[in-house]
């Protein structure tokens, strides 16, 4: 006698154990943690969501959540280029997340995935439509396999969403509450299989069902199917089935998870679904900075001015910017900027970033203290007048990342005191630009 296992479902693993064991692993190997998130990625045509979804998941962590939970992102690709960009990328973004093994990477063998070239189109799909869902089941399948033992609960999660604030005490609170009860599932979204928790003692059911009928349909239908087998009576109403099936899936309000991905994994096929029950937080974050006259070069789109973002107002959101267009940052008295952040684009708009751009500083000398009103660029733009310095006695100190849409740091103690603070375009962008966040922390110079 033999049990059914992985090799029932996946015979081509069979003389294979290799296959089974992630190809690529970044991992501190943090067990016994109360949420375990879990998120497949593949390469997208046109834009890639994955940083500023994690970017979001991480930021709505306190420290003591972020010492309770695990991110797992699994990039379920074989072209080895993608693969290295997203590994650099991310570790360049959240290094100190993966160092303290909040974050980890995963990649599956290419040897796990069978030949998906003989399948059955039984939906009226293109054969490419079938190919994708099915390997969607197997991504997922795997990602669940590998995540199931590291915590208490197992959250599924897409690498195209954003996260509200609070999110994990809320989910953690809402699972208690049940904890004694018969639900197979915690729905903290009601899109696809976007934020759907499992116990993680459930998950192995989960995924033997996923591996069973992977080559038959979507991974939302067989979640679907498996509620029906688990507590339908085919001798009763589809209402009296409906209601059982509820019982098993609890649905919390509002969604804490919400989809903004435009461009689907799948070539050609564009995703607009939203959840109508997420209600958005903020998309700009509001500090206290020093007074200052601020100007641009980048036409501003209706009432999101430059102006209005750095008093916190609503963010700034600027028409393509060209090259050597500005965001000028004058102070009205010499300061000593110690740490910088500027972010660009927000959940919304993740595309409309500072794309090579620097960041500079103007020591308050005399020299530059001496302004003219007279800027090419400014009257060409907006055809309104600013102050302007001397372009050589601009120090750079930072850049945005063009991953993240991040610039921050540190301005060194010996340019101390500024005029000035510039944000400088250095390449025409071909996307508009939104700068969400400002943030210059200060002491006034005595």
């Amino acid at each position: 006698m033999s049990l059914p296992n992985i090799y029932t479902y996946l015979p081509h693993l069979q003389g294979m154990p290799h296959a089974i064991q992630p190809w690529f692993k970044k991992s501190k190997n943090r067990y016994r943690v109360t949420l375990v998130m879990g998120i497949p990625t593949i390469k997208r045509d046109k834009q890639s969501y994955l940083i500023n979804t994690l970017r979001s998941l991480l930021d709505n962590l306190n420290d003591k959540e972020k010492m309770d939970a695990i991110v797992v992102v699994s990039i379920c690709e074989v072209y080895q280029n993608f693969i290295n960009q997203t590994i650099r990328d991310i570790e360049a973004n959240f290094k100190q997340d993966m160092d303290k093994g909040l974050l980890e990477i995963i990649v599956p063998s290419p040897y796990y995935y069978p030949n998906l070239d003989d399948l059955e189109d039984k939906f009226g799909d293109t054969m490419e439509r079938v190919k994708w869902r099915t390997k969607q089941n197997l991504d997922y399948s795997y990602l669940m396999m590998y995540a199931r033992s590291r915590g208490f609960y197992y959250l599924q999660l897409e690498d195209d969403i954003i996260s509200k604030q609070g999110y994990f005490e809320s989910i953690k609170s809402y699972a208690n509450t049940h904890l004694s009860e018969k639900w197979l599932l915690l729905e903290f979204s009601h899109l696809g299989f976007i934020g759907k928790l499992f116990r993680s003692s459930d998950v192995p059911l989960v995924t033997e069902f996923f591996l069973m009928f992977h080559r038959d349909k979507p991974v939302d239908w067989l979640l679907d199917h498996l509620l029906y087998v688990k507590v339908c009576n085919p001798e009763k109403s589809n209402k009296h089935c409906f209601q059982s099936m509820e019982s098993l899936r609890r649905r919390y309000k509002p969604s804490l998870f919400q989809h903004v991905g435009t461009y689907s994994s799948l070539k050609g096929k564009l995703q607009k679904l939203k959840d109508k029950d997420f209600k958005k937080d903020m998309l700009f974050k509001v500090h206290t900075n020093p007074s200052a006259e601020i100007t641009t070069s980048i036409r501003s789109y209706k009432t999101y001015l430059i102006n209005m973002a750095y008093a916190g107002s609503t963010f700034f959101w600027g028409q393509s910017p060209e090259k050597d267009d500005f965001v000028l940052f004058l102070f009205d008295e010499p300061i000593c900027v110690g740490k910088y952040l500027f972010r660009s684009g927000d959940v919304e708009h993740p595309g409309d970033k500072f794309y090579n751009t620097s960041v500079e500083v103007l020591q308050a000398t005399e020299t530059s203290n001496k302004t003219t009103t007279d800027h090419p660029k400014q009257q060409r733009r907006t055809n309104s007048p600013m102050p302007k310095t001397d372009d050589d006695d601009y120090v750079e100190v930072g850049k945005f990342d063009n991953v993240s849409g991040l610039a921050q740091g540190s301005v060194p103690a010996n340019l101390c005191p500024i005029k000035a603070v510039r944000l400088k375009v250095n390449s025409p962008s071909e996307t508009w630009v939104i700068l969400s966040e400002v943030r210059e922390d200060f002491q006034s110079e005595s």
